[in-house]
C-alpha cells in the first residue's frame, strides 16, 4: 500500500469553513493552482511566507505518494493598482518610473523571485504559466462568458455582470459577503463610470493612450483583467475542475472569490474542490505589504541589513520558523523567536546527523521503547494529515530528538527492533528533510571552522593529560560561551555541537 492509502488527510476547505477528508478527483493525482507573485518589485517575507506554506503542501502529498502537478503562475500583466479597476498596471507603473521596457522588469523581479525561493530550498512548480504568455485563451474565455450573456462590452471594455450572475449562483460564497453588502461598501457610480454596477470588475479593459502594455482584441486594444488569468491558467493546465487552489488570507477576495465566478460561468461547474488560505505574516505586529511598505526583503534578514532585527538569520532558519507556526495563524517577526529558531534548527540538524552515523548494536529489544517510537512516529502523519499541522509535528520530531539523542550517550545499544529502527531514520528523515524542506547550509567556511575547532579540541586533550586543568576548562568554557559545546566521552572529547 502506497502512504496517501495509509494516511489521511484533512485539509481546511475556506469554501466550507471546515475541515474535509482529501479526496482527490483522479487519485493518486492532485492538481494544485497557486497564485503567484506580481512580479513588479522584489518578493517580500509576506509573500515567501505564503510560497513556502504550498511548498510544504506540495512536498507533504509527493512523500504520501500523490503524483502532484504543481501550477504556480507569474503575474506579468493585468494586475492594477487597486481592486477597482482603476489606476496603473503595478509593471507598467515601475517602468515608467524607472524608464524600462516593461518585460525588463518582469524580467529582473522573476529572477530575483526564484534566486530567493532557491535561498530558501523550494521546489520548483510543476509548470509556471504568465499572464502575457496566455493573451489568446483568456480573450476566448472573455467571449466564453459574453456569449453566455454573463458579461457585457462598454467602449471597448468588458465587464462581468455580478447581479445576472447571482441571479442562479452565490456569489461572495467563499468570503462570506453578500452582494447587498458588497454594494454599500462601494463608492457610488459617478457619470464616467462604464460599470452598471460598482461591484462588476473588469474581464478587459480598453488601454487609455498612454498605457504601455496592451493587445488586441475583438473588443479594444486593452489589456485582460488580473482575476482573469488564474481561471484560464488553472483551467488549461489542470481541467475546469481541480483539487486545490491556494493562496494568501487577502486574495480570498476579490481575486478568489471572482475567479469561482469566471469558472462557474464559463464551464458550467465550480472549478476547485478546497480553498485552501495561508495567513499573513506580521512585522512590529502589522502586516507586510509592499502597499504600506511595511516590509523586510529576504536579501536584508539573510544578510543583517536592516534596523528591525539584532542580526542575520540564514535561509533554513527563517524557513524552520515559519514552519513551526501554523500556515492559518498569523505569524509576528522578532529577535527573539528567531534566536530561538535558530537553536532548534541546529538540534534537529544535529539529531539528523547523528541518526544518519548511529551504528546499532543488537541487543534485546524493549517493547515500551518500540511502541514509544512507532506512537511518535505515527503522530507526525496524524500532525501533517490534519490540516498540516507543522508546529505539532515538529514537537513530535524534537521528542524523537530526545530519543537519539539516549541512543548516541548509549554508545549505539539500543533496545529497539530492526523494524522500528528503518522507521524512525525514514520518519525523522522523510519529515525534516523532505516535508519541511529544511537541509544543512553551507556557508563556505564550515571546513576552515572545523579545523579550527578540532585544533582546540586537541589542544584541550593535551592539556587534560598533562593535568593542566585550568587550560582545559578555559577552552571548554569560552566555546561554550561561543555556543560550542564539547561532548566528553571516555574515550576523550569525541564531538562538539554548535548551538
Amino acid at each position: 500500500m502506497t502512504k496517501f492509502e495509509d494516511n489521511k488527510v484533512f485539509i481546511y476547505n475556506t469554501l466550507k469553513a471546515n475541515k474535509e477528508e482529501f479526496h482527490p478527483i483522479n487519485s493518486p493525482n492532485v492538481g494544485l493552482y497557486v497564485c503567484g507573485p506580481t512580479v513588479y518589485s522584489n518578493v517580500h517575507l509576506g509573500n515567501c511566507r505564503t510560497f513556502l506554506t504550498f511548498d510544504m503542501v506540495y512536498r507533504y502529498l509527493i512523500h504520501l505518494g500523490y503524483k502532484v502537478r504543481y501550477v504556480r503562475n507569474i503575474t506579468d500583466a493585468g494586475h492594477l493598482e487597486n481592486d477597482a479597476d482603476e489606476g496603473e498596471d503595478k509593471i507598467a507603473k515601475k517602468a515608467r518610473i524607472e524608464q524600462l521596457e516593461p518585460m525588463e522588469i518582469v524580467q529582473r523581479y522573476t529572477v530575483d523571485f526564484h534566486n530567493v525561493m532557491k535561498h530558501f530550498n523550494a521546489c520548483a512548480p510543476s509548470i509556471e504559466p504568465t499572464a502575457t504568455g496566455h493573451i489568446l485563451e483568456q480573450i476566448e474565455m472573455i467571449q466564453d462568458i459574453l456569449d453566455k450573456n454573463l458579461a457585457y462590452e462598454v467602449n471597448g471594455s468588458v465587464y462581468f455582470d455580478v447581479k445576472k450572475y447571482a441571479e442562479a449562483n452565490d456569489y461572495g460564497e467563499l468570503s462570506g459577503r453578500k452582494i447587498e453588502e458588497l454594494r454599500e461598501g462601494s463608492r457610488e457610480l459617478d457619470g464616467q463610470s462604464e460599470k452598471r454596477d460598482a461591484i462588476d470588475f473588469a474581464l478587459w479593459k480598453k488601454a487609455s493612450e498612454n498605457h504601455i502594455m496592451r493587445w488586441s482584441s475583438p473588443w479594444s486594444v486593452g489589456f485582460p483583467g488580473w482575476h482573469l488569468e488564474c481561471s484560464v491558467m488553472s483551467s488549461k493546465y489542470l481541467g475546469t475542475q481541480f483539487d486545490i487552489h491556494g493562496g494568501g488570507m487577502d486574495l480570498k477576495f476579490p481575486h478568489h472569490e471572482c475567479e469561482i465566478a469566471q469558472g462557474q460561468a464559463s464551464h458550467g461547474v465550480k472549478p476547485v474542490n478546497y480553498w485552501m488560505h495561508g495567513n499573513m505574516l506580521t512585522l512590529n505586529g502589522k502586516r507586510m505589504s509592499k502597499s504600506t511598505g511595511n516590509t523586510l526583503l529576504p536579501h536584508e534578514l539573510f544578510s543583517g541589513e536592516n534596523e528591525l532585527l539584532d542580526k542575520a538569520y540564514s535561509p533554513m532558519v527563517v524557513r524552520f520558523f515559519m514552519m513551526q507556526a501554523h500556515y492559518r495563524s498569523t505569524l509576528d517577526f522578532s529577535s527573539e523567536a528567531l534566536a530561538a529558531s535558530e537553536k532548534g534548527f541546529q538540534r534537529l540538524m544535529t539529531a539528523l546527523k547523528t541518526l544518519g552515523q548511529l551504528k546499532f548494536k543488537k541487543t534485546e529489544v524493549d517493547p515500551i521503547l518500540n511502541q514509544e517510537i512507532e506512537a511518535l512516529c505515527a503522530q507526525c502523519y496524524q500532525f501533517m494529515g490534519d490540516d498540516f499541522n507543522t508546529p505539532r509535528t515538529i514537537a513530535t520530531l524534537f521528542e524523537l530528538v530526545g530519543k537519539i539523542n539516549a541512543f548516541e550517550k548509549e554508545g549505539g545499544i539500543t533496545k529497539i527492533a530492526e523494524e522500528t529502527k528503518d522507521l524512525l531514520s525514514n520518519t525523522f528523515s522523510g519529515m525534516v528533510v523532505d516535508v519541511l524542506g529544511l537541509k544543512v547550509e553551507e556557508t563556505g567556511n564550515e571546513g576552515l571552522l572545523d579545523e579550527a575547532l578540532q585544533m582546540l579540541v586537541k589542544i584541550r586533550q593535551e592539556a587534560k593529560q598533562n593535568k593542566n586543568f585550568a587550560l582545559s576548562d578555559k577552552i571548554r568554557d569560552e566555546l561554550s560561551a561561543a555556543g560550542v559545546q564539547l561532548k566528553d566521552s571516555r574515550d576523550g572529547t569525541t564531538e562538539y555541537i554548535i548551538n
